[in-house]
């Protein structure tokens, strides 16, 4: 960590900034950052810029987007942050600054005393002040949780820092603001998620995205969205038969069609991430089969899966099963485990053949158990525990995020430590993914695994919290006894004990540990590409607004057309 020392004591202020028009959403708040991205790559301004001129861009950019001037003051952060994102990049770890403020902190429970500098941090693990000041001083920062212009002005004098990374609301920054540009010292500002100055929230994706940028990572202006779509593209019939070969006869013009439906091909979309974030090359003659392979093993999966869940709809249509009957079905499956194994041998080169064969074997085995672990759980449904749940949870889920990445990573030529890190945080990564799918399931009024009664995570943690006849109630419902409670009832049960509380903490929980694991990872492109990725697979809605609105805020017409 940077030792500091400030020219003068610095009194805290605490500022009640007006209320302001923030994106609610992440992927409100990703978009809006792609938009503003590509309007600094063609608009060209150069840092730093005066606060008027800087304010006329964004003008300029909220009437080319259609977006009300309640938005300015945000978008003005936005182009500033991403005039001074490559500056930020470049200055070296232990020559920044990070400034947070303290109204992070769990005001009625936070143990922790003040000096003239700021708050000192108790590591008590209330609020999310203990893990970014770890994480920031492990990589070298100065870190302050302080606030006010006084305290910019204050730390600039020393000579000692070159960049600041600011947490702060809206009203602050703006305050800030002057003293930075005249100094031309580059500051990338997240704000508060809130107008708020106690016990606020703030995006910690996109602090943790921030704090770690570095030149050395080849991938941060990696665009993402225009990567997938480009996977996207190698899943036309046109781009199947090219790579796989023309079909022939009904086995295989069914393997392509479903290969081809919708779906969200996180897992050749990840292949391909960790090829790019492990090799100098941004192509390889084998990537694409490979990425092809890993999403024929998820295909086969879903196919097996639906025969052996009963499911009679997929992606909004009927499933394979139901469409050409199940015997077809069953060899599609079997085919498209054939053709993963088989685009691997014939693509891979030579002396990774054996080891990409092994990685696929192994996650087609793992996946197998978890899924048979589900299974035997079908033929007597008893009450799990949520521990039972997550097990299951690691072994169907799991296997599958591990496999591509792996794949990925190998043809990249990734070294030992990556793939053991790799394989962590695709545990915690599967395990996440889960759990997200059960609360959108809890919360939705389709039918999901909620109304198949499947072992859900939901339910495990209602049935440790919910007490009396309630618990039966649930408990019955689980065990598919008489009388069964229709899916509005437990959905009304859940509801009234908050029991999606409990499990986005253990959601939150498991997200952590994927970002813990990326500490094992030297290499700053894998582990920033990683990280990013954490954001575009969570795209989850923010509900802790201010607290004196809670339950109130609502996304603007405008902000909602970004997402």
């Amino acid at each position: 960590m940077t030792t500091l020392t400030l020219p003068r004591p610095v009194p805290l202020q605490s500022i009640r900034p007006p209320k302001e028009n923030i994106p609610q959403t992440v992927g409100e708040r990703l978009r809006l950052r792609d938009l503003v991205a590509a309007y600094v790559l063609e608009k060209k301004p150069t840092p730093p810029l005066p606060v008027a001129e800087l304010r006329s861009h964004a003008e300029q950019f909220a009437l080319q987007h259609g977006m009300g001037t309640a938005y300015l003051d945000y978008l003005g952060v936005l182009i500033n942050n991403e005039l001074w994102k490559d500056h930020l990049a470049s200055v070296p770890y232990e020559r920044r600054l990070l400034l947070m403020p303290k109204c992070l902190r769990v005001e009625e429970k936070c143990p922790a005393p003040f000096d003239e500098f700021g708050l000192l941090c108790k590591q008590c693990g209330l609020c999310t002040i203990q893990d970014l000041q770890s994480e920031a001083e492990r990589l070298g920062y100065a870190v302050l949780v302080a606030e006010g212009s006084a305290i910019v002005m204050a730390i600039i004098e020393t000579g000692k820092i070159d960049a600041i990374v600011g947490v702060s609301c809206l009203s602050v920054l703006e305050k800030a603001f002057p003293f930075m540009e005249a100094a031309a010292i580059p500051g990338v500002a997240i704000p508060l998620l809130q107008d708020d100055c106690v016990n606020t929230t703030v995006d910690l994706d996109w602090v943790w995205e921030t704090i770690h940028l570095t030149s050395d990572d080849r991938t941060r202006r990696l665009d993402l969205d225009a990567l997938r779509r480009d996977v996207n593209e190698w899943f036309t019939l046109p781009a199947l038969s090219a790579a796989m070969g023309t079909p022939q006869g009904r086995t295989q013009e069914l393997a392509h069609a479903w290969l081809a439906k919708a779906g969200k091909r996180w897992r050749p979309f990840l292949t391909v991430c960790a090829f790019r974030a492990c090799s100098e090359a941004t192509a390889h003659p084998a990537l694409q089969k490979l990425a092809l392979a890993v999403e024929c093993f998820h295909k086969a999966s879903l196919i097996h899966d639906d025969i052996e869940d009963g499911d009679a709809t997929r992606y909004g249509e009927r499933t394979l099963h139901e469409e050409v009957g199940m015997p077809l079905a069953l060899n599609v499956g079997d085919y498209l485990l054939g053709e993963g194994y088989r685009l691997i041998a014939e693509a891979a080169p030579a002396q990774l053949v054996g080891r990409l064969i092994t990685v696929a074997a192994d996650g087609h085995r793992r996946l197998s158990l978890g899924q048979g672990s589900e299974l035997e759980w079908v033929r007597n449904p008893e009450a799990l525990s949520a521990m039972e749940v997550l097990s299951i949870f690691r072994g169907k889920t799991a296997p599958a995020f591990d496999v591509a990445l792996t794949i990925g990573a190998l043809l990249g030529d990734a070294g030992e430590e990556e793939l053991e890190a790799i394989a962590s945080y695709s545990e915690a990564l599967g395990i996440a993914y889960q759990i997200n799918d059960d609360l959108e399931d809890a919360e939705s009024s389709s039918d999901g695994d909620l109304e198949r009664r499947r072992p859900s995570l939901v339910m495990a943690v209602a049935l440790e919290r919910v007490k009396g006849p309630e618990r039966e109630e649930l408990a019955a419902w689980w065990r598919h006894g008489s009388p069964c409670p229709d899916a509005a009832r437990i959905r009304a049960i859940l509801a009234s004990h908050h029991v999606d509380d409990h499990v986005r903490a253990l959601l939150a929980s498991f997200k952590e540990r994927a970002v813990q694991s990326l500490r094992m990872i030297d290499n700053d492109s894998l582990k920033g590409l990683l990280r990013r990725l954490m954001g575009k697979i969570f795209i989850e809605q923010v509900t802790s607004w201010c607290h004196d609105e809670a339950g109130t805020a609502t996304a603007t017409p405008a902000a909602a057309s970004l997402s």
